[in-house]
């Protein structure tokens, strides 16, 4: 039987890299022509991750858990190193030492959040952390919440202003994540040790239906987008992008009700 860490290694590591290598992409369409140091960076990236994914797909699920970490501990590196690029576009374009089209820093945090928390993750499970606890689920659901009032703003801000039907749409979703966002933030604080399981029930299932909603119209962005139906300056592999990782927090959703349904049994 497969380790379960191995499992969920290959996992996150082939999800996440992917997510790593799109995200160089984006910031190196963003940049200015004259900025050939940061776009040269952003391309390092890209094939850093690029050899990541072609290691990746050698492995499988039956391979040697001291393997897996060690690979793990060689991503880690990676997810490092691309954060610290990120922080540092960052206080370039905060600072104004450089013009750029769309990396605006909302954007440029928001994807140096995603690689701290795949550095994270790995980190986590080369420590042998894989069962979530109570204090995991709230603040694993409070990052992904913030990672969706992010993506409903970006699409806000990306789409032609004509487009004041899916404006709108982008604004209600950002509204409504901000909301769960605060909510979340709330739950953290006052959680009582010994009713976490019915509290966190409620908390997954409210999040989950907000998920999907934003999950199905991504999908339809997402659609209208590469039939060139909307006018935008969303590119085609962006609004992909953000569709897959609303499902990939659905997802999450799933195994930490599966989780809480075994302690509940348990009791």
């Amino acid at each position: 039987m497969a380790n379960p860490i191995v499992v969920r290694s290959l996992d996150e590591i082939k999800f996440w890299s992917r997510i790593m290598k799109e995200h160089a992409l984006f910031l190196s369409l963003g940049f200015t022509y004259q900025q050939t140091q940061l776009i040269a960076e952003a391309q390092h990236f890209i094939s850093l991750f690029e050899r990541i994914e072609e290691k990746l797909a050698r492995l499988n699920v039956n391979a040697d858990l001291q393997l897996i970490q060690a690979f793990n501990n060689e991503v880690y590196q990676a997810a490092v190193a691309i954060w610290g690029y990120k922080r540092k576009v960052l206080g370039l374009v905060i600072r104004c030492e450089i013009p750029t089209q769309n990396n605006y820093p909302l954007l440029v945090d928001h994807v140096s959040r995603e690689a701290s928390y795949f550095a994270k993750r790995l980190r986590d499970l080369n420590e042998g952390r894989l069962a979530p606890e109570p204090d995991t689920i709230i603040q694993e659901n409070l990052f992904f919440l913030k990672i969706m009032a992010d993506h409903a703003k970006f699409i806000g801000h990306l789409l032609d202003p004509s487009e004041r039907k899916l404006v709108e749409q982008a604004r209600e979703f950002s509204h409504d994540f901000d909301q769960l966002v605060f909510q979340a933030i709330d739950l953290d604080s006052m959680r009582p040790q010994s009713e976490t399981v019915p509290l966190l029930d409620q908390f997954l299932d409210q999040n989950r239906v907000s998920v999907v909603s934003l999950r199905d119209f991504k999908k339809t962005a997402r659609e209208l987008i590469e039939a060139c139906r909307i006018k935008s300056n969303i590119h085609p592999l962006l609004a992909d992008h953000t569709f897959r990782e609303a499902e990939r927090f659905l997802e999450i959703i799933d195994l930490f009700e599966a989780h809480l349904s075994k302690t509940k049994k348990k009791k």
